[in-house]
Order: C-alpha cells, then sequence, then structure tokens
C-alpha cells in the first residue's frame, strides 16, 4: 500500500498553525508607553470624571521644569497616573504583569479600582501581578499608579547632591505568561541567574540556577532546558532536566554545564557575548511554556591592593567616568536611545570603567556596557547618612536583592556598592555619644549589607565609596567591611592643595595595603561659556577643569596600586540648590546636559585611546575676543592647546604653518595670531604613515590697541566686571571680556581694580548668571578711551549681599563664601558728568540677587571718551558689567 501524502498547501497551513501555537506559548512582553494621562496632587477619588487629566506618554516626570526653574526647590509629593489598557483574547488562561523599570519613588498600583500591589524605592524594577482583576469578558482594563517623591525617612536617598525627579520615569510593560514560568516576582529578575564557576581561555563551566513557578491548580511535569549559543547563535552547550513542580509553588533548579572548550573571552577590547536561552517545556505536549534570553560573558578578574585590576590575567587600569541619568529640558525622563548614546559616548572617550551612581539605571546601560566592554560598578543610593530603624535598613536590603537579581547576568558588572560617603553630613553634634552612637550604627547597617551581598552573590566584589576623610572611615570599620575601598577626592577643587591628591592614595597605601583602592569620585566644575588664560579653583572655567584633570591622570596612571578612577561626572546633571555658575546644576561633567563635550573630554581621548588621536582644544570656544596684540598690529595672539597621543603635531592657521610642536603629557601648545573676523585652525598628526586631522572655525572680535585706531576701527566691548573670566553668550555668542585695570588708550577701572566681589548666587531674570556672579565693588572711575561719535551703553547691576541666610551647601566644601550683611546701597550714576542713573538702590527697586540692565545713548563730540563715574550717597556704589556699543 502505498503512503498517504497530504497536499503541499495543508503541509504549509499545518505548519503555518503549529507555529502559531509555538508563538503564542512563549511570553510576551509589550511596552505600553502610550495613551497615558497625569494628575498632580492628591486624589480621593482617582477615577472621578470632574479631575483633570494631562495627555502624557512615558516616559514622564512631573520635575522636568519645576526642578530648574528659578524658585527654590520642586514638587515633591503625589501624583497619579492612569491608562485605559486594551485586553487581548490571547491573553484569556494566562498570567499578566505590570513590569515597571522604574518609578519614583514610592508606587501604589491599582487596576479595575483594586489595589493589586506597591514598591518602594525609585530606582529598581518591580512587576505586578494583575490576573486577578482582570475582566476578560471587557475590552479594556483600567490602570491607575498612585506615586510618590517625598521625603521618607526610611527610604534612601534621604538627600544626596542630585534632584529626586518624580514620576513613571522608565518604560512600562505588559507581560504575559503561560502559568509555568520563570518567576518573574523573584524581585523583578529574568528567573535565571548564571554564574561561570571556571573559566580559563582553554575550557569553561557554566551553572544556571532557574528559579520556577507553577501557578496551576495541578500537578506540572516540565522539562528544564539551557542551551549556550555563541554570537552565530550556534549551539556550544546544552543540558536539560525533567522536574515535577507541584501546583501553587516555585522551585529551584540547578543546572550544570562543565566543558565550553576554548571559550572566546569577553573582554574590554573584545567583549564577545554568548546567550543563554532557558527553556521550559511541557513533559507531556512538548510545547514550550516559557522561554528567557539572557547574556553570558566569559571573564575572570581580580583586585589586589598591590596590583590593582586583572581581567582574563591581564593588568588593567581602569579609567572612566560616573553617570546620572538626567538630561537638558527631560529630568530622568529619558528614551533608551539617550541612554545608549552615553555609553557610546564614554566609549568613544577610551574609558572602560563606569561607575553607576548613585543608584541603578535604566537596563540598557548595563546592556551597552556589556557590548562595548565596560566594567561597572552599580550601587544602591544609600547617600550622605542613614536612618536608625530597621525599616530603613530592610529598605535597604530589599533595594539591594533586587540591584543584584535583576543585573546578575551581566558580565560587565564587577562590584555591588553602597554607603556613599556616610560619614560626609552625619545626625548629632561633634563629639556627643548620639553622634559615635550613629557611628556605629552605620557600621552595623553597613556589615549588614555586606553579608547580604556576599551570600546573594559571591561572584563580585563589593565596595563602600567615602569622602575623603581617612580616620573617619577607618575608626568606623567602613575600610574594612568591604572588599574595595573608594574614595572620592577632590584636592585641587574642594581641597586648596591639587598635590593633596598623592599624599592621600600614598597613605592609603601605607596604612591599608591589603585593601584595593579605586577613586571612586573626582573632579571640577566647568561651564562651558567660561574661560580664562590664568584659570583659578572654583572659577569654572573650561581651562581650569582640563588642568585638574591633566594632573589627575597623571597619578592614577603613576600608581599600580590604584586599581582604577572614575571621573565624577560623565555628564552634567540636576541638582536642585546648587548656585554654580549655572544654578540648579552640577556642572562637573566631561559633557554638557545635552552631551556636547568639553575640552577635559577631547583630553582623555588623547590619554586613553590607543589609536593615533589629534583634538583641537577648547573646539566649542568658537566666539573669541581679545585685545590687539600692538598697535596697527592688526591679530591677537591668544594661547591654545592641542590633545595628542603622539609624539610631534602641527599647526596650522588659515592655511599658514605655526609650526611643529612635541606633545608632552598629551598636550602641545602654541601661541595663536588671530585676525578679526572667521579664522579656521587645522592641527595634523602622523604615525606609520596614517595621518589623523581636527578642525574647527573661531570667530574673532579684536579689540583695538588703540580704541581710537583709525586701522583697526571700534565696534563694541563687552566687560565682566570684577571678573578675571572671558563668558560667552550661548544665545547671542557675544563674548564678554575679564575686567582690567585702566590702561591708556584703552579702557579699565580707575582705582583698586582688586576691590572686587562674587557670589555664586542664582541670580534671578537672567541666564548668564556669571556677568552677575562678579562686581566691581566700590567703584569709582570707570573710563573708555573711544573715538568721538554715538554710543549705546548698558550698565548691568545686581545686589549680591542680602540679609536672607543662604542654605550651606555641604558639596561646596572649601568654597563657603562668607555671607556679609547687606545695608543700604543708594549711588548714582554719571557718564561725562551727565547725571544718567539717579539714586539707584538696587535691593529695594528690583530685589536681591535680580538681574539689572539699564541702556543709555551718548553722543561724544571731542576726545575725552566715555568717563563713567559713581557717587555713592549710602553704602558703596557697585557695577557687574558693562556693555559700549558704537552706532555711528
Amino acid at each position: 500500500m502505498k503512503p498517504f501524502k497530504l497536499p503541499l498547501l495543508l503541509l504549509i497551513l499545518i505548519a503555518s498553525i503549529s507555529l502559531v501555537q509555538a508563538q503564542s506559548a512563549v511570553r510576551q512582553k509589550i511596552s505600553i508607553n502610550s495613551g497615558w494621562k497625569f494628575h498632580q496632587g492628591e486624589l480621593t477619588q482617582p477615577f472621578a470624571e470632574s479631575v483633570e487629566w494631562q495627555h502624557i506618554s512615558l516616559p514622564h516626570s512631573w520635575n522636568a521644569q519645576d526642578a530648574t526653574d528659578e524658585e527654590p526647590g520642586y514638587c515633591r509629593g503625589e501624583a497619579w497616573y492612569t491608562k485605559e489598557l486594551p485586553i487581548s483574547p490571547n491573553w484569556k488562561g494566562k498570567k499578566l504583569y505590570l513590569y515597571f523599570e522604574g518609578a519614583n519613588q514610592e508606587a501604589e498600583v491599582f487596576v479595575n479600582g483594586q489595589k493589586a500591589g506597591s514598591h518602594i524605592g525609585g530606582y529598581t524594577r518591580f512587576a505586578i501581578p494583575i490576573t486577578n482583576f482582570i475582566d476578560f469578558e471587557k475590552s479594556t482594563a483600567t490602570i491607575a499608579v498612585k506615586l510618590n517623591n517625598r521625603h521618607n525617612e526610611v527610604i534612601p536617598p534621604l538627600e544626596a547632591d542630585f534632584t529626586f525627579f518624580g514620576g513613571i520615569y522608565r518604560d512600562v510593560y505588559v507581560v504575559a505568561l503561560e502559568p509555568v514560568h520563570t518567576d518573574l516576582e523573584k524581585y523583578a529578575s529574568s528567573g535565571v541567574q548564571i554564574t561561570t564557576p571556571q573559566v580559563s581561555a582553554e575550557q569553561a563551566e557554566v551553572e544556571v540556577m532557574t528559579h520556577l513557578v507553577n501557578e496551576q491548580t495541578q500537578t506540572s511535569k516540565v522539562e528544564v532546558q539551557q542551551l549556550i549559543l555563541d554570537a552565530d547563535k550556534k549551539i556550544v552547550g546544552k543540558v536539560s532536566n525533567k522536574l515535577t513542580l507541584k501546583p501553587g509553588l516555585a522551585a529551584d533548579l540547578s543546572q550544570n554545564i562543565k566543558e565550553i572548550k576554548n571559550p572566546h573571552l569577553w573582554s574590554i577590547e573584545d567583549p564577545y557575548l554568548y546567550t543563554v536561552l532557558t527553556k521550559i517545556i511541557d513533559s507531556k505536549s512538548k510545547q514550550v511554556l516559557d522561554e528567557v534570553e539572557n547574556s553570558l560573558g566569559f571573564r575572570w578578574f581580580k583586585f589586589d591592593g598591590n596590583e590593582g585590576f586583572s581581567l582574563n590575567g591581564k593588568h588593567v587600569k581602569l579609567i572612566g567616568t560616573n553617570r546620572h541619568q538626567d538630561y537638558l529640558n527631560l529630568g530622568n525622563a529619558l528614551p533608551d536611545a539617550l541612554h545608549i548614546n552615553d555609553i557610546k559616548l564614554l566609549k568613544a572617550m577610551g574609558g572602560n570603567f563606569l561607575r553607576i551612581a548613585h543608584y541603578p539605571q535604566d537596563p540598557t546601560i548595563l546592556e551597552m556596557c556589556d557590548k562595548l566592554g565596560i566594567i561597572t560598578s552599580v550601587e544602591i543610593p544609600i547617600v550622605n547618612r542613614v536612618t536608625e530603624s530597621e525599616v530603613f535598613l530592610n529598605n535597604c536590603k530589599r533595594m539591594m536583592t533586587e540591584m543584584i537579581h535583576q543585573n546578575f547576568n551581566h558580565p560587565s558588572v564587577v562590584i555591588w556598592a553602597y554607603m556613599n560617603e556616610v560619614l560626609l553630613r552625619p545626625r548629632y553634634d561633634n563629639d556627643s555619644d548620639e553622634r559615635k552612637a550613629y557611628y556605629k550604627e552605620i557600621t552595623r547597617q553597613a556589615q549588614e549589607l555586606e553579608n547580604l551581598i556576599r551570600k546573594e552573590d559571591p561572584t563580585r566584589c563589593t565596595m563602600i565609596p567615602n569622602h575623603g576623610w581617612f580616620e573617619g572611615y577607618r575608626d568606623t570599620q567602613l575600610t574594612q567591611i568591604p572588599m574595595i575601598v573608594g574614595w572620592n577626592l577632590y584636592p585641587g577643587w574642594y581641597g586648596a592643595d591639587i598635590h593633596g591628591l598623592e599624599k592621600f592614595l600614598e597613605r592609603h597605601h601605607q596604612e591599608l595595603s591589603d585593601k584595593p583602592l579605586i577613586i571612586t569620585e573626582y573632579g571640577a566644575g566647568a561651564d562651558p561659556r567660561l574661560h580664562s588664560f590664568d584659570p583659578k579653583r572654583f572659577d569654572f572655567t573650561v581651562e581650569y577643569e582640563t588642568y585638574y584633570h591633566k594632573h589627575y591622570v597623571e597619578q592614577i596612571k603613576k600608581y599600580p596600586f590604584v586599581a582604577g578612577a572614575n571621573v565624577w561626572n560623565l555628564n552634567d546633571f540636576y541638582s536642585s540648590g546648587r548656585r554654580d555658575a549655572v544654578p540648579q546644576v552640577n556642572n562637573k561633567g566631561l559633557v554638557t546636559q545635552d552631551r556636547r563635550p568639553k575640552d577635559a573630554y577631547y583630553y582623555y581621548q588623547a590619554a586613553l585611546w590607543n589609536e593615533p588621536f589629534v583634538g583641537l582644544g577648547s573646539k566649542k570656544w568658537q566666539y573669541r575676543a581679545g585685545v590687539e596684540d600692538a598697535q596697527n598690529a592688526g591679530v591677537s595672539s591668544q594661547e591654545f592647546e592641542v590633545y595628542s597621543n603622539l609624539d610631534k603635531v602641527k599647526l596650522f592657521l588659515n592655511g599658514q604653518d605655526l609650526g611643529e610642536k612635541e606633545v608632552d603629557r598629551n598636550v602641545a601648545t602654541w601661541m595663536v595670531p588671530y585676525k578679526k573676523g572667521i579664522n579656521w585652525l587645522e592641527v595634523i598628526g602622523e604615525k606609520d604613515g596614517k595621518k589623523v586631522k581636527d578642525f574647527m572655525q573661531v570667530n574673532f572680535q579684536i579689540q583695538p590697541y588703540d580704541l581710537k585706531s583709525e586701522k583697526l576701527p571700534f565696534e563694541e566691548i563687552r566687560i565682566s566686571l570684577g571678573d578675571h573670566r572671558y563668558f560667552v553668550d550661548d544665545l547671542t555668542h557675544e563674548v564678554w571680556m575679564p575686567d582690567q585695570a585702566y590702561k591708556a588708550g584703552q579702557w579699565g577701572e580707575k582705582g583698586d581694580i582688586e576691590s572686587r566681589k562674587e557670589n555664586p548666587s542664582d541670580i534671578l531674570g537672567t541666564n548668564n548668571d556669571p556677568i552677575y556672579q562678579t562686581q566691581q565693588y566700590d567703584i569709582k572711575e570707570y573710563q573708555l578711551d573711544v573715538p568721538a561719535g554715538k554710543y549705546e551703553v548698558t550698565f548691568y547691576f545686581a545686589e549680591l549681599l542680602s540679609n536672607k541666610e543662604l542654605e550651606k551647601l555641604v558639596y561646596n566644601l572649601g568654597n563657603d563664601t562668607k555671607q556679609e550683611k547687606a545695608s543700604k546701597r543708594v549711588f548714582d550714576v554719571y557718564i561725562n558728568g551727565n547725571l544718567i542713573i539717579d539714586d539707584l538702590n538696587l535691593a529695594e527697586q528690583y530685589g536681591e540677587r535680580v538681574a539689572v540692565e539699564i541702556k543709555t545713548e551718548v553722543f561724544l563730540e571731542g576726545d575725552e571718551g566715555l568717563q563713567l563715574s559713581f557717587d555713592a550717597s549710602a553704602g558703596q556704589a557697585v557695577l557687574n558689567g558693562l556693555k559700549v556699543r558704537k552706532e555711528y
């Protein structure tokens, strides 16, 4: 009898049905970021029609604007999100979860008016089971989320140098699973933990722990299969075990694959990734009930107190950055693409190390670190201080456990950390019994967290990052408890002596030689609008930031026992309450809030890259000004740096060869004679026949050596009084010159040029705070030897003194400006003897720390120039800025 053959069309149909069945059996994870509504404030009836709702999409933060405005503080409290969730008929019979990647910080989740679950902590993921609250006869379900980012003494962080943005600021998903699946409620992890007990270049061993759950009412017999796939998705290892799961219970299964021959190792230069594919298969029907993929990297590492860090048996100096997760005008509510771009920026800088501070971040961060070969440290948000309660400690433990389980399988992670600078701002009075008891409590909590980490993950190292109080952390045992000691060191910024860095490092190695050391923070603030050829500590110029980093990189490379170092920070970030050059922002980043590189970023490329590199310094300083070199010279010469890892480089200006210079510690310097208008700079380097180049355009305004020069006529000048810095307005591209004492034929103050004041305050009514943050104090006369003509003269004032107490910023160690009490200040302003401003009382007429701009016109007939005089009837006269523009 001939065998029966099905028609080809029927075979295809059967195969299609089988494929659909197979796909529907595997977990579904679908984002639900669109179609949400938002309400700020408390609600007793969140679904009442009378409530005003704002239509939004996720990610979302309700502080994206108010945390950055000029009003002190930002909204911390309750808010609500709601959404109509479409219910798929295919979900019937499955187990449904809402999966949140991050919501700050106390969350309660409601489905169809009933509370489905809650979560504490703003930086770890959580999964809420919702199956029992869904009516599958209806097409939608109403989801509501109550959030609160209030200060809560039992939830870290309690306080920190970053803004605690509220909101559902990461992605949200619906996850649909068969009743038998890996345990998503196991701290919102994949339910699979992968370790590599033995790894060498010749052979590797893999152990997979799978956490399973059977949510059926009957016993289920399953086969758990582990497949190890290489980068080409070819199977290189396999193990399978059968298991009987009792109804309604969870079970753990450990499986071992002992022989992976000649594994392709994961490294910084070659971050090769395998995939572990976990399948749960019904033993009877052979249906795939669940399927989970996790990345796998074969590597081994070691930290040593004398030799630093090694990866796969090779010594590696870890140098990279910290990273905060916010972005300009977005708060923490970033799309994945911006997270991904940050790690690409770090890699392009030459960095190989990321401290994810001070909290776990978006899942794409570690995904990219795995892919790009970035070694990472991840920590929970205990910052500055702790609360002496078991509730606080238990919340910390829960966060720690969530962080470890959620990120367990990333080969890039080598350190779990906690307790950043917890002695920086301790409770209670110095030397009191309460203070001593508080320190003991910190030590107790640290030891409990340390024990928890080593229990949950004995394969990685632990670390506590400390501020630079050596004796305090030593005496409280916080340098003894963790496996690695992190030091946040700022000599040269918060400390006056930049060479204090070397002294501190040597002391650590002398007294704690067995403890591996990482410089977990170091940095200096820089506003890209500020420049100086005489940079000073706390002036926020990009030149001082670069000077600072040059010194630190040299010392970090010098000491082999320094395992690694993390710049504070990759990016500028929001910090409510800061009163720096850019208020509300900590600008120690190597890139700006919108990720534009500063000079120091290019310096790191020169210092860290292996491939030939040249980069023009001050690349973003494209609008410049300066005084003519000499009368009728027609050019203004300024110092210019080039960063490179080559021996020699050559610089060109407008096609003219300015000569070849040797590179010393990644820097070569020229005096560049700029002409008026557009200038083109190009640097060329060569190695092994390969040329590398960089170029930029500079628009230069030259102030005549003699303001009455006919060859180079005077046009306009802007002066920041009491200031040694140049300031460039981002919007208008106007360049403000540093102040100077009067020089005949030029301009300046007649009198005590050192009688200046500065106040790092938030100046209201302007985005150009630095112009108003410095001033000439008790000013009497100011002269500009301009030629005859009609002029527009603009005065810029701000009352910097106040009787209001400013909050003392714990982070401005060493930069605590002594607050002077305000007294009555009334003065007149004259131009060439003519009264222009009468009885100016800045505080009374405009308010304290408010930008004041007053403009007038003057016609000069002769050669007397502009003679500005100030006559105070009460207090002292002040002037913060001056602009003089010739109309004709």
